[in-house]
């Protein structure tokens, strides 16, 4: 039977006590980012939990550093703020063994208090249109798939990066894409959400950094096509962003997104 490993990235943590809300019955790796260098491992009947504290900073670097430091077959990208199903476990593996082919599933998740609605799909393969709707609470990977292919999370990307706090598990999934891996979407829901009170730690409205960074994130995603993930963007979602920019202002910021990160990516 395969082995799964849920890789959980947090801050500011001094023990790992905050992980017992969050229903986890596996293997646990955390990259917890603080002011000093640690690691603790603690093993129980069935569980082994290792506490590895850093002094780092950005989500992907922690994420990155999960992967090192993870032996599952099967790994969980996960946040402190998750709380899994007691049959989590057994449906991500029901999955992969449903799924052979598979590299990574994405998986549903509820938002605490919320009803869960009814998925109208079945398994189905995930291109790339339809990887840009998946997130990070969705996401398990295949380990050796992962790193087999040398493929990371873009450290310049994702809550804590110096300027594009967004878009780094969309960046990662179309890095798996063009190396040929195989994603599915399983149409089961494994965890619930906490709702934050001062909501996302990233997204404060349709404004012009909100624009600025999803064409960086495309044009990350794709030197040559970018402009069809800009142009499809600001059309699809015109009803959300309208009230706060005209359509022709979010094209236009998107695409002063993409020269902006162009330049730094070429300095490096």
């Amino acid at each position: 039977m395969k082995s799964i490993e849920y890789l959980v990235a947090t801050m500011n943590k001094t023990n790992e006590d905050f992980i017992k809300t969050m229903n986890i019955k596996d293997n646990i790796l955390i990259i917890n980012q603080t002011s000093y260098k640690d690691t603790e491992i603690t093993k129980n009947t069935n569980q082994t939990i290792k506490f590895i504290s850093v002094d780092e900073k950005g989500l992907s670097k922690s994420r990155n550093m999960a992967i090192e430091n993870s032996n599952g077959d099967i790994c969980v990208v996960v946040d402190d703020d998750f709380r899994y199903y007691d049959n989590a476990s057994q449906k991500i593996l029901e999955a992969y063994e449903r799924n052979k082919d598979a590299d990574i599933i994405a998986f549903y998740y509820t938002k605490k208090g919320e009803k869960t609605k009814k998925i109208k799909h079945k398994t189905r393969r995930v291109r790339y249109l339809r990887s840009l709707k998946i997130n990070s609470a969705q996401i398990t990977f295949k380990r050796e798939s992962i790193v087999n292919n040398n493929i990371k999370f873009n450290e310049n990307f994702g809550a804590g990066a110096e300027k594009y706090t967004a878009g780094e598990e969309n960046i990662f999934l179309y890095e798996c894409l063009k190396k040929g891996l195989k994603i599915y979407r399983e149409p089961v829901y494994i965890l619930e959400i906490e709702e934050r009170e001062s909501g996302s730690t990233w997204f404060k409205g349709y404004n012009k950094e909100y624009f600025t960074t999803k064409g960086a994130v495309y044009y990350q995603m794709t030197p040559t096509f970018y402009w069809i993930l800009i142009l499809q963007f600001a059309i699809r979602k015109r009803k959300l962003y309208v009230r706060n920019m005209k359509t022709i202002q979010a094209i236009k910021t998107m695409f002063n997104g993409k020269n902006e990160y162009k330049k730094i990516k070429n300095k490096k």
